[in-house]
C-alpha cells in the first residue's frame, strides 16, 4: 500500500469543478489542474478516486487542450465497475488523484507526413480527439480532418455542439468533416453500422468524398480493442502500416480497455 507521502510524490490532488451528465451512462467532468502538468494533446492520465477502503486507479484521456487552465475528462459509467461506482457519485468539490506523468502515444506529431487526418473512435473513444481538435496543431499540419464516431445508441453523441462550432468555423486552414455511425439505434444523417463494416464496402469514403490510402491517409484509432483489430487488418490490405519509432507508417492506436 502507498503511503500519503508516497501518494503525493505520485500524483497531485485536484477538485472536481464542474460536472456534465450527456445521459444516464456517460459524463464528462473538470478539474483544477496542477500549475506544473504538462501533456500533449491526445495522452492520458491515470485517476484516482479514494474512498474507505483505498485508491482505485484508472486511465482517462485528456478532453482539454493542453494550453487550458483546467482538466477536462469523459467516461462511462460501468454497471458494478469498481472505479465508475464511485465516480458516478461524484459532485462538485470532490477531490480526483491526478498521476503526474501523462502517458501515451496517440498525439498527431507521430506523423511526418500526410494530406487527410482520420480520427476514428468507439463510444468514450472520441475524447483524445476533442483535445487534438481543441489544441489547434491538426488543422495546420492537415488538409482534411475526418472524426468518425462509432456508437450503439444516438444518445451516446457527445460533443455535438462544439464540433458543429468547429466545423463550421475551423480554427485553422484544414476542413472539418464529422462522421457518426450508430449500430442499434437510427439518428438523422448518422450512417448506419459499424466503422469497420462503413470503410470496407466504401461507404465510410463515399460519404466524405476521401479515400483512404497509404500516399495522403494518417488515421488515429482509438475504442473498442474488436474495432481496432478489424481496422488493423482492412488497413494492411490496402498497404497501410503501423507508425513506428524507426518505420514510418500511417496509423497508430489506443485500446480503451
Amino acid at each position: 500500500m502507498l503511503t500519503e507521502q508516497r501518494i503525493s510524490e505520485k500524483a497531485s490532488t485536484e477538485t472536481v469543478t464542474g460536472l456534465k451528465w450527456w445521459n444516464d451512462r456517460l459524463l464528462s467532468f473538470t478539474t483544477t489542474r496542477a500549475p506544473e502538468y504538462s501533456f500533449a494533446a491526445g495522452q492520458y492520465a491515470r485517476l484516482g478516486l479514494r474512498d474507505e477502503t483505498g485508491i482505485i486507479w484508472r486511465a482517462y484521456s485528456m478532453v482539454s487542450a493542453p494550453a487550458e487552465n483546467s482538466l477536462e475528462f469523459y467516461g462511462v459509467i460501468v454497471p458494478g465497475g469498481l472505479f465508475t461506482s464511485r465516480l458516478k457519485r461524484i459532485q462538485p468539490g470532490a477531490e480526483v488523484l491526478v498521476e503526474r506523468q501523462p502517458y501515451g502515444f496517440m498525439t498527431v506529431d507521430r506523423f511526418e507526413d500526410g494530406e487527410d487526418l482520420w480520427l476514428l473512435s468507439t463510444g468514450t473513444g472520441v475524447g483524445p480527439y476533442i483535445s487534438i481538435l481543441r489544441e489547434g496543431t491538426a488543422w495546420r499540419r492537415f488538409r482534411n480532418l475526418v472524426l468518425v464516431h462509432g456508437v450503439r445508441q444516438a444518445d451516446e453523441f457527445v460533443y455535438h455542439d462544439e464540433l458543429e462550432r468547429m466545423r463550421q468555423a475551423p480554427p485553422g486552414p484544414a476542413r472539418l468533416q464529422v462522421v457518426r455511425a450508430v449500430t442499434r439505434d437510427q439518428a438523422p444523417g448518422a450512417l448506419q453500422g459499424r466503422i469497420t463494416t462503413l470503410l470496407a464496402d466504401g461507404e465510410l469514403e463515399r460519404a466524405t468524398g476521401l479515400t483512404v490510402d497509404a500516399s495522403r491517409s494518417r488515421l488515429m484509432m482509438c475504442g473498442n480493442p474488436e474495432m481496432i483489430e478489424d481496422m488493423r487488418g482492412i488497413l494492411h490490405g490496402r498497404g497501410l502500416r503501423p507508425q513506428r519509432r524507426l518505420a514510418p507508417g500511417q496509423f497508430v492506436t489506443e485500446n480503451y480497455w
